[in-house]
């Protein structure tokens, strides 16, 4: 193992987050916000003895940030500006991984020491990147586990020591003994934006709870909830206010509402900071639609500034619900929306578009009967914004167990990792459906809901701002109602936007190419 001599000078990791392949939905909001883990691993970096660290996140490098031609960061420039010891990079994106691969030998082609974790790390993939240019890949949460790499690094432990890893040896992949997950949040440094280096930060994520019980078959996200005190989420977000001027945060947490009675009292205390400093900050959290069951809840949350709920609706169909878990009925689902929209939430809709039904299951329902099920629930929900994506089986998920074991998925070698982004067909559908025709679907249910012709209603919305004079009773109510309009027809004015360049870019790509000849 090569060794760090630290006598003479600090040394400096620096995390990158790869960029996306190529333009998809997420590319704006990246623009506006950055990923929390790698920010928690620098952080906690930044504080040893001898250590920097930075962040370079490729989708958010606004003016500074040093471009390549071929996009992402000119990581050539970086060595140059200063030159890393040590290189971490973010695997929490499968669709990222091809460009994390090519970086990785880039730094490794320098003499760099390589480091990757995130959760696309998990069974046959840590032996594949263990050959393509990564050193160590640290198994599961990161802010201990570098510290102690790094002290390996240094020569001060051996690497055999740090649990939570796994690295090559003498050919062979070597796994240290797992490491317990954090439950003593109070340890950790609260994470530091200004290690994010060239980024323009809008939107700052937050957590409080790390975890998720609700075992979807499609997700990544596993094991008991390990909470955070409401004090710790309140001081992280009081501190971003005081120092960079924060207004707008997405609280991270895979659920929020869990451990109910903390969400409730941390709900309480933000609101009354915000009566204290009298602004009013803007928040959005990942929330089950069952939790509109619970008014008091909702109430705090109202209370709390949180204006927007993201909520995984995933599908009006009942038989795809039971297929993924989900642990809610379909005709529940637009009672529960309406009680959102009753406490005043902007809801932002998440679904995912042709779930493969279990072997033991005859269920099959033509593609346009899909199509006409998922536009008349959005339309009959009034659903404010919403995300149609396809099935991904992701590493390390029960679903892509499953799609293998039925021989269902298409070879990373013809469909690489960088299709895994919610955007493509990965496997066989289920019958009658065709993979074209699955893609084709989810696009065209979001291009039916993100139009041109909202242009003309946000102009039309513009002239009838003097309408809250109607509302001189209530004048938030009238704010809140014209407000809410304005803000979903420029929204659905960008979408039409982004559909239309995503369409673009996909035209130039060889992807119907590559899936036309995967059975050959």
């Amino acid at each position: 193992m090569f060794m760090l001599d630290i006598s003479n000078k600090r040394c400096l990791l620096r995390i990158v987050i790869p960029a996306y392949p190529a333009f998809n939905i997420y590319s704006r909001i990246a623009r506006k916000t950055t990923a929390l883990g790698p920010l928690c691993v620098a952080s906690a970096v930044n504080k040893m003895e001898g250590w920097d660290a930075e962040v370079i996140d490729e989708n958010n490098l606004c003016r500074y940030g040093p471009r390549s031609a071929s996009g992402g960061a000119d990581h050539e420039v970086l060595q140059q500006r200063r030159a890393a010891d040590v290189v971490g990079f973010y695997g929490g994106l499968t669709s990222t991984v091809p460009r994390l691969y090519r970086l990785a030998r880039f730094y490794k082609d320098k003499g760099v020491t390589t480091i990757a974790g995130g959760q696309h790390f998990v069974e046959d993939n840590v032996a594949e990147a263990l050959s393509s240019g990564i050193d160590y890949v640290v198994i599961g949460e990161g802010e201990e586990t570098i510290k102690e790499l790094l002290w390996a690094i240094e020569g001060k432990l051996k690497v055999s020591e740090v649990r939570g890893i796994a690295y090559l040896h003498n050919g062979q992949v070597i796994h240290t003994p797992a490491r317990e997950p954090i439950t003593d949040f109070d340890k950790l440094p609260l994470p530091n934006f200004s290690l994010v280096r060239y980024a323009r930060i809008k939107i700052y994520p937050v957590e409080r709870i790390r975890g998720c019980g609700m075992d979807c078959e499609f997700c990544t996200v596993k094991g008991k909830p390990r909470c955070a005190s409401a004090e710790r989420l309140l001081e992280h977000i009081s501190s971003l206010v005081e120092t960079v001027n924060a207004k707008s945060f997405f609280i991270v947490d895979d659920l929020f509402g869990q451990q109910r009675d903390e969400t409730i009292r941390f709900c309480n205390l933000l609101g009354d900071y915000q009566k204290s400093i009298a602004r009013r900050l803007i928040a959005t959290v990942q929330i089950r639609l069952d939790k509109a069951r619970d008014p008091e809840l909702l109430s705090a949350m109202q209370q709390a500034g949180i204006r927007m709920v993201a909520i995984g609706f995933e599908s009006p169909i009942e038989e795809e619900l039971i297929a993924m878990n989900k642990h809610v009925r379909a005709e529940d689902m637009l009672s529960l929306t309406r009680i959102f929209h009753k406490f005043g939430f902007l809801v932002h809709g998440m679904f995912i578009f042709g779930y493969p039904q279990k072997q033991q299951v005859t269920f099959k329902m033509p593609v346009k009967e899909r199509v006409r099920h998922f536009r008349n629930f959005i339309r009959r929900a009034k659903i404010d914004t919403v995300q149609v994506m396809l099935p991904v089986p992701l590493p390390g998920t029960e679903l892509r167990h499953r799609l293998e074991r039925q021989n269902r998925i298409y070879p990373i070698e013809v469909l690489g990792w960088q299709y895994y982004d919610g955007s493509f067909p990965l496997f066989e559908p289920d019958e009658p459906m065709s993979a074209e025709e699955m893609q084709n679907s989810a696009r065209n249910i979001m291009a039916r809901f993100y139009r041109f012709n909202y242009m003309f209603l946000i102009a039309l919305n513009i002239f009838s701002f003097p309408g809250i004079i109607f509302f001189l009773h209530n004048l938030r109510l009238g704010w809140s109602r014209w407000h809410r309009s304005w803000r979903n027809y420029l929204i659905r004015f960008g979408g039409w936007i982004t559909i239309r360049k995503w369409t673009s870019e996909f035209k130039k790509d060889d992807f119907l190419e590559k899936l036309r000849k995967k059975n050959k």
